[in-house]
């Protein structure tokens, strides 16, 4: 009404208007509400030409591997030079169906959230989710295709430990499902499913000792050097930062990070073909190598994947679909070869690495004691304060490690004349330097190169393979020598006739339920009874 007066129009005519403004509005907002709510595919980045040909450049080194450590180097990140490709072809087997995952595991201040944002520098950040701390159902709202083939990155592994079920199983199988109870348009509860689409690559850091068996064998762990050296050298690179070529050295590391983002970008998520798989060799002696050698594998196509720009592009076509992909080859196998010693050798290894660095300093303590005092090893003992200064180690930490010494044997526990204090003993008596991260049982890529693929392995008929045996007559020689027993019988001959349907060739012989003589050769010698085993030896 005073608008009204104050245009001298009628206030029906007002109303009139300002009603339809009101509902254009509410139009508006509605479609911004929308718009809002719907999923914003990342904007990708455009690359000049130049850009991309030195992105190529880079992807086409023959040394692509040392590259990307110089790179790393010249960052900022020296040492740990296993851990820095290890986490970078982490972070790149994230376009693999079978990505690997990551936990980086030290103490507290030991460098292990600045190796988790260096790798991630290299990654472009349109391919990276990063997140302080997670709820136990958030990863079921994150959309079908928000972290497919990206790097989810935790700041600590103690934030997502609510979400540690729902990441367990988005690792194994590749997608999560949930069923949850909602209201439709008119109010009634309904059961709606999200479902979020995988694969992807984790990366965590956690300074917990013991971490979940479960996330632990499904995950690479990354031990941060923690020796003084490498302290050494973090403080020369931090002295370095503050004069003037760290300060124009700034430049230099944003073209570096903007050369390798562009380079990954130019990664395509091709298919890795080994055709080395069948003679390749594990460990086979615990049920925990049968996710560690899918992690073997899957290092070996990362860097095959790497190199893809240095690899003939095959294609196959598959009923309708045309398939392209890379073979791997025996370099690339060596490489992995390399890495897995450190990486894998420790992840089976009882001891986690801060405790064997711990147990290391007690043998060293316990050696100088003893060749001081003229003592054994055996009658030496020593406090919890005796360690923490010899090896510079909180009260927490040494014990902790001491208790896990303990608890595996490798310390015997004394407990000290007052009744609280304790004292130990030295069980250990091994060599440290041979008790190193080492995973035995891998094939040796020399072998591989020597016999390559199209050659003599393969017998005569490529449809065969080869023995890897030598050849023999039908019969074995006696150990004993020229003195063979040869009777007839005893010694059945290869038939001439063709084996029938019901019998079976066993070493050249026509293997039937027939009676045949045995001969002992070794029955004239004495029987030594073995006490207590109930059979003779």
């Amino acid at each position: 009404q005073q608008a009204a007066v104050e245009l001298r129009a009628s206030a029906e005519t007002l109303k009139a208007e300002l009603g339809r403004v009101l509902l254009k509005l509410e139009q508006v907002q509605d479609d911004t509400i929308q718009q809002a709510l719907m999923p914003q595919a990342p904007s990708q980045p455009t690359m000049s030409e130049e850009e991309q040909q030195a992105a190529l450049a880079l992807l086409r080194a023959p040394d692509l591997l040392g590259r990307v450590l110089a790179d790393f180097e010249q960052c900022g990140i020296v040492g740990e030079a296993t851990n820095k490709l290890t986490a970078y072809l982490a972070a790149t087997s994230r376009k693999l169906d079978r990505p690997l995952a990551v936990v980086v595991q030290s103490s507290s201040a030991a460098g292990k959230s600045s190796l988790m944002d260096a790798v991630l520098a290299f990654m472009p950040p349109e391919e990276t989710v990063r997140y302080s701390a997670m709820s136990g159902q958030s990863l079921f709202y994150m959309g079908e295709t928000n972290l497919k083939h990206k790097i989810l990155a935790i700041a600590e592994e103690e934030g997502a430990s609510r979400a540690s079920y729902a990441l367990k199983l988005l690792q194994s199988d590749g997608e999560l499902t949930m069923a949850s109870t909602g209201s439709d348009a008119n109010g009634n509860l309904v059961a709606q499913e999200y479902r979020v689409e995988g694969p992807m690559s984790l990366f965590m850091t956690t300074t917990a000792i013991d971490i979940d068996e479960e996330l632990l064998n499904r995950c690479l762990v990354l031990s941060v050097d923690e020796g003084r050296e490498q302290t050494a050298a973090i403080h020369r690179r931090q002295r370095e930062r503050r004069t003037l070529e760290g300060f124009l050295g700034k430049e230099t590391k944003d073209a570096v990070l903007a050369l390798q983002r562009n380079a990954q970008r130019l990664l395509r998520p091709l298919a890795v073909v080994n055709p080395f798989a069948d003679q390749l060799t594990f460990l086979d002696d615990r049920t925990r190598t049968r996710r560690d050698h899918e992690k073997y594998l899957s290092l070996i196509d990362t860097i095959t994947l790497l190199h893809q720009y240095q690899r003939p592009i095959k294609s196959l076509t598959v009923g309708d679909r045309q398939i392209d992909y890379v073979e791997v080859t025996p370099q690339d196998i060596a490489q992995a070869n390399t890495l897995a010693h450190e990486v894998l050798g420790r992840s089976l290894d009882e001891l986690p690495p801060q405790t064997r660095k711990l147990l290391a300093c007690v043998q060293q303590l316990v050696r100088e004691r003893a060749g001081t005092t003229q003592l054994l090893v055996q009658d030496i003992r020593f406090s919890r304060a005796e360690v923490r200064h010899a090896c510079g180690l909180s009260d927490t930490q040494c014990r902790l490690h001491l208790d896990r010494l303990a608890a595996l044997e490798y310390l015997l526990v004394h407990r000290g004349c007052r009744g609280q204090s304790f004292e130990y003993e030295l069980l250990f008596d091994g060599d440290l330097a041979a008790h190193s991260p080492q995973l035995a049982g891998l094939l040796d890529v020399n072998q591989l190169m020597a016999i390559g693929t199209t050659d003599s392995s393969r017998g005569v008929d490529p449809q065969f393979a080869g023995s890897t045996r030598p050849q023999h007559g039908p019969n074995a020689g006696d150990m004993r020598g020229a003195d063979s027993y040869e009777s007839p019988d005893a010694t059945r001959v290869l038939a001439e006739t063709p084996v029938s349907d019901d019998e079976i060739r066993v070493g050249g012989y026509a293997n039937t339920l027939e009676p045949v003589v045995v001969v002992h050769p070794l029955a004239h010698l004495p029987v030594l009874p073995v006490e207590g085993a109930g059979y003779a030896a």
